[in-house]
């Protein structure tokens, strides 16, 4: 017999992960989380590369990183998507920037990832893998005597 919490925690888990199309939908998804990947991991090495020892600067330049490969991975994309979409926005609006133009590439950076998060990994990632819909073949339990 199953307990509550249990039912609780699995509808949860699905609602967290509702889909992970595949095809053309599959596709999308993938080529978002490396429209958004990419770019995160360029951004923080050039990011860190600039920083001079200022801790905060490093800080959310490997926050940026991290996220960028696990959005390249598709694991744990919504809480990935959402932690760096609030990276993104405090670097926007860090004093640190020093062109306008790079304002804009963080925010964007940061829509870019909330969507992911929004709309999930899609079913070429490791959270499909680990998360993914699974099909159980329970078979017949009666026993024949």
């Amino acid at each position: 017999m199953r307990s509550h919490f249990t039912m609780e925690s699995e509808v949860f888990l699905q609602r967290l992960f509702s889909t992970f199309p595949d095809g053309w939908p599959g596709l999308g998804l993938a080529l978002f989380r490396l429209g958004a990947g990419i770019p995160l991991i360029y951004c923080a090495i050039t990011g860190m590369a600039g920083a001079d020892g200022q801790w905060l600067t490093v800080g959310l330049a490997l926050i940026a990183a991290a996220g960028g490969v696990l959005l390249l991975l598709g694991l744990f994309t919504p809480l990935t998507g959402i932690v760096v979409a609030v990276d993104e926005l405090w670097r926007s609006l860090s004093p640190n920037v020093s062109q306008p133009h790079d304002r804009w590439i963080h925010i964007l950076l940061a829509v870019l990832a909330a969507g992911v998060a929004m709309l999930g990994p899609g079913a070429w990632s490791v959270d499909a893998r680990l998360f993914g819909r699974k099909l159980y073949d329970i078979g017949d339990r009666t026993r024949r005597r």
